[in-house]
């Protein structure tokens, strides 16, 4: 049972309202998942929030904001089942999308250690057979590509897709997490790479622009 019982109404609340509605036990693996977080954080360090509130906020639901839309995505795009979260953190967005989408199968990848100990931790608390964490430097992977590349707070959009491009498959594309509308970023893409999309975002209690950067390679 999650330590913080009072945030199940609003994480239902907010999820809802992006148009991801959950389950009891997609809100109780969230919850699960923001226990571990906390409890990892007085040791670890994962993230710079430390109060549940704001981490139900700040990282839950702004997380499950691009659910909905990866869930358009996939509608439209065959095979698009495996998904790459570069510079996972303590695994946001990955665990809340494997959360709460068993037919998605999740890969966060951080270069620190303790970070992909963490998200391990989380797939066998959880139960979550569809997430895997690996501790690598993005640029050195060579064993995999995928059709959904993500990235959350983790570099540019021009270093994103220099990083990450050997590692999407043939007809797939970057779905970057961003604050206000990068205009500079997307000005420094290289020639043939096309954003296809922007899409806001609107997160709950949040008060900060958000948005979806789509890119493909031309």
């Amino acid at each position: 049972m999650s330590m913080q019982p009072e945030l199940r109404p609003e994480l239902l609340r907010g999820a809802e309202a992006l148009g991801c509605a959950l389950d009891e036990a997609q809100a109780d693996r969230l919850l699960g998942y923001l226990d571990l977080m906390a409890r990892w954080n007085k040791v670890y360090n994962l993230t710079a929030l430390r109060d549940p509130a704001q981490m139900l906020t700040h990282h839950l639901l702004d997380s499950l904001a691009v659910v909905a839309p990866l869930r358009c995505h996939r509608a439209q795009a065959a095979g698009a089942d495996t998904l790459l979260d570069v510079g996972s953190g303590g695994g946001l967005p990955g665990v809340v999308l494997a959360a709460t989408d068993a037919a998605l199968k999740v890969t966060c990848v951080d270069a620190v250690q303790k970070k992909a100990t963490f998200v391990r931790q989380v797939a066998a608390e959880l139960r979550l057979p569809n997430l895997q964490a690996l501790h690598a430097r993005v640029e050195t992977i060579t064993t995999q590509r995928w059709p959904v590349i993500t990235a959350r707070a983790f570099a540019s959009l021009p270093d994103i897709v220099a990083l990450t491009r050997p590692l999407l498959a043939e007809g797939g594309v970057w779905m970057a997490m961003k604050g206000q509308h990068p205009a500079d970023e997307i000005a420094a893409l290289p020639a043939d790479i096309e954003v296809f999309a922007i899409e806001p975002l609107t997160v709950p209690g949040l008060g900060a622009e958000r948005c979806i950067v789509w890119m493909r390679p031309r």
